[in-house]
């Protein structure tokens, strides 16, 4: 029960297991300043004991940068997608009056093991948009040095970059209800991807070649406009943005493709 956590602890319920052999376990911990609940978690790993008095096995999740760059420590936390690394106990404690804390891996990626889930599909929504910009000479400015590259005025700066702090964390499919075992909708931050490398003045030469993906199933038209993506956005990216502005690209460029199919008849 919750009053019978003393304050100088509190309690993790963790959503542990396999595919198709899913449990609840809660251990007691204490309550240090300022620990997030990756510190919860390397807390347990240190002495799996759960609220039982049992041992049992540490509990695997990932982790790589600790400070919300690199978008592998992604979970639910009391229902909410977000990166462990920094969500703080003490103010979980503090907004919500309760001392318990519940973590849950997503549920749109395929389960590996406990809070690990298997985020590749993102990756591969990446690839059929040309997420890059090819930096092969002959393609950019013919044979030699590539140079500087063309000047990009500030305003534009500041909004490719916004774009470019994409972790590929998974949080915005998490929250997308269009994102479902009966869907194949490509996602936001794929979307958002393909804005960012159109951005650049060298990615714009590639332009079609990402916009003609978002014309298929899956693609743009299957977003719902719920917009949750953008409310659970860890670095803030316009998401929404991203979308209305490819939105309106892919139809140009399905424009400009039945009027250059013409022109060929």
């Amino acid at each position: 029960m919750e009053e019978e956590i003393p304050k100088d602890k509190y309690v993790l319920r963790v959503l542990r297991g396999a595919p198709g052999n899913q449990y609840w376990e809660e251990f007691e911990l204490p309550l240090r300043h300022r620990e997030n609940v990756i510190s919860g978690l390397m807390e347990i790993q240190k002495n799996p004991i759960n609220r039982r008095g049992e041992r049992v096995t540490p509990i695997v999740w990932e982790q790589g940068c600790l400070e919300e760059v690199c978008g592998s420590c992604s979970m639910l936390i009391n229902g909410f997608p977000r990166q462990a690394c920094t969500a703080l106990i003490e103010n979980y404690i503090a907004s919500t009056k309760k001392r318990f804390l519940v973590l849950a891996p997503f549920t749109k990626f395929p389960l590996v093991r406990d809070l690990i889930v298997d985020r590749s599909i993102m990756f591969e929504n990446l690839k059929k948009v040309h997420g890059w910009i090819d930096a092969d000479s002959s393609f950019t400015t013919g044979p030699g040095p590539l140079g500087p590259g063309p000047l990009i005025a500030p305003a534009k700066q500041e909004v490719i970059y916004s774009l470019s702090t994409c972790m590929t964390c998974g949080c915005c499919s998490e929250a997308c209800p269009q994102i479902n075992s009966h869907s194949k909708f490509i996602g936001p931050a794929a979307i958002s991807a393909a804005r960012l490398f159109n951005a650049n003045p060298t990615g714009k030469m590639q332009k079609a070649l990402r916009l003609r993906p978002l014309m298929e199933e899956g693609g743009i038209s299957d977003c719902g406009n719920a917009q949750n993506c953008v409310e659970v956005c860890p670095k803030n990216i316009p998401l929404t943005d991203s979308i209305a502005v490819i939105g309106r690209d892919v139809t140009l460029q399905a424009l400009s493709d039945v009027f250059s199919f013409s022109d060929r008849e």
